[in-house]
């Protein structure tokens, strides 16, 4: 675990840095937000960022955003601040934490940043195959190609590769190749320099060379632009990497873990993917099977997401019935452990009696299955059909999915098969038409 400080806290700043170090935790600290993205730009990563509620929590939240860095933000400040507190929040902070610290309170704030914690759930003897094959292969130096349907925790067994890895004590990075745009992935990769292109206000430093003497997750490498592919190559043959706008070549020593939920071979075909680039890259595949495939892992799964939200809305944890066990068997998962995971969600939300029943969950259909009428919870009659345009109906089933995912939009793209760039495009048009869009955490428009 990473940790930046910004801000001196009053004097507890000491305090925070020990309680968190004696939890495992590596910790820099900064005075301001400037020096903090300073910090980030350099490569010197984080895994959570605690900064002081003084200062100004929205520019710092904003500037991270600017950057294209993904890190998440606590708040934290001496005394009954609430309204501090409250803008801090309103400004996209994940929490906020009173001082002095509380050893046990910063420890599960370090607890839940790490939690997902690169733990893979499984039972089911199909998924069991692929994790002795995961846990063989992980402590050598091959790169490793994770493929299979979206949500199926790709990137849970990329973090559990590097944690079985010779490089275990080293950053572990992950970049989503398919959430950044094409015009600026290279310069997310390799860095750029001061000036290289509009809007290139500082040196930065890439994820390439943030990843040095770690692993490098490249997500969705599939999505990747054929010219990058090249560059990307070059990377991996000669170890260095240029940055955008740079002189000289630097040299790199990383792993590189890429995930794809397309057909590779198909994409190769195709020409969309280098055949070279993907010998380079799929050593070992590991492919992952679709929730349905492994079906002894449902129960299991739906049990850890039932104890997981319990706990974070501070809700009872209630077992579920044979019933409902029955029902989550029953659908086909077309979102695979994403979708379970928002349907348990939403279930520990819902449920009122001693168990969660059939009534509490909630199911979506999946487009065929819809489309045939085949699958319970969600059915349409193709003559409902008739009659409507296609971009009514693609409208709806945007939206409903949307909601169907409490908002979020990298998991609704996920189950829609399209990109988060496509989604977003496509939600900004129904709000410019008058239509209400769910915001992150909404269950109904």
């Amino acid at each position: 675990m990473r940790l930046l400080i910004i801000g001196t806290l009053n004097g507890q700043i000491g305090a925070a840095s020990q309680i968190a170090m004696k939890r495992g935790a590596s910790v820099q600290q900064v005075d301001s937000e400037y020096a903090a993205l300073e910090t980030l730009r350099a490569g010197k990563g984080a895994d959570l960022i605690m900064a002081d509620v003084s200062l100004d929590v929205e520019k710092l939240i904003n500037g991270l955003a600017n950057e294209r860095i993904v890190v998440p933000v606590v708040a934290c400040g001496v005394g009954n601040d609430t309204q501090a507190a409250v803008r801090a929040i309103r400004a996209g902070a994940r929490e906020y934490l009173p001082l002095p610290p509380d050893a046990e309170l910063i420890a599960a704030v370090l607890q839940a940043v790490a939690e997902e914690s690169q733990a893979i759930i499984y039972k089911d003897p199909r998924m069991g195959e692929v994790m002795r094959v995961a846990d063989q292969v992980a402590p050598s130096e091959a790169s490793i190609l994770v493929t299979g349907p979206s949500g199926t925790g790709k990137e849970l067994m990329a973090r559990h590769i590097h944690n079985r890895s010779k490089r275990r004590d080293g950053p572990f990075v992950a970049v989503n190749c398919a959430a950044i745009p094409e015009n600026l992935l290279e310069s997310e990769l390799f860095g750029h320099e001061k000036g290289s292109f509009t809007g290139a206000i500082a040196r930065r430093i890439g994820k390439f060379e943030e990843a040095d003497g770690g692993t490098i997750l490249l997500d969705e490498i599939s999505e990747m632009d054929p010219r990058l592919q090249a560059k990307l190559l070059r990377a991996i043959q000669e170890r260095e990497i240029d940055r955008v706008g740079g002189k000289k070549p630097v040299y790199v020593n990383v792993r590189i873990v890429a995930t794809s939920n397309r057909n590779m071979e198909e994409e190769v075909a195709k020409g969309s993917f280098r055949e070279d680039l993907f010998f380079r890259l799929n050593v070992m595949n590991l492919k992952l099977p679709a929730l349905r495939e492994r079906p002894a892992d449902i129960p299991e799964l739906a049990a850890h997401f039932i104890t997981k939200y319990a706990e974070i809305n501070d809700v009872k944890k209630r077992s579920l019935s044979k019933a409902a066990k029955l029902k989550l068997q029953n659908h086909q998962w077309a979102g695979n452990v994403r979708e379970l995971e928002n349907t348990m969600h939403r279930a520990i939300l819902l449920a009122e009696g001693s168990e969660i029943d059939t009534d509490d969950i909630i199911l979506t259909a999946s487009v065929s299955g819809a489309m045939n009428g085949v699958e319970g919870g969600g059915d349409i009659e193709l003559a409902q059909l008739v009659g409507r345009t296609v971009a009514e109906v693609e409208r709806e089933l945007i939206i409903d999915t949307l909601l169907h995912c409490l908002g979020n939009r990298t998991h609704a793209a996920n189950i829609l098969g399209i990109s988060i760039r496509t989604l977003r495009n496509k939600l900004k048009i129904y709000g410019d038409q008058g239509f209400q869009v769910p915001l992150p955490g909404e269950t109904s428009p």
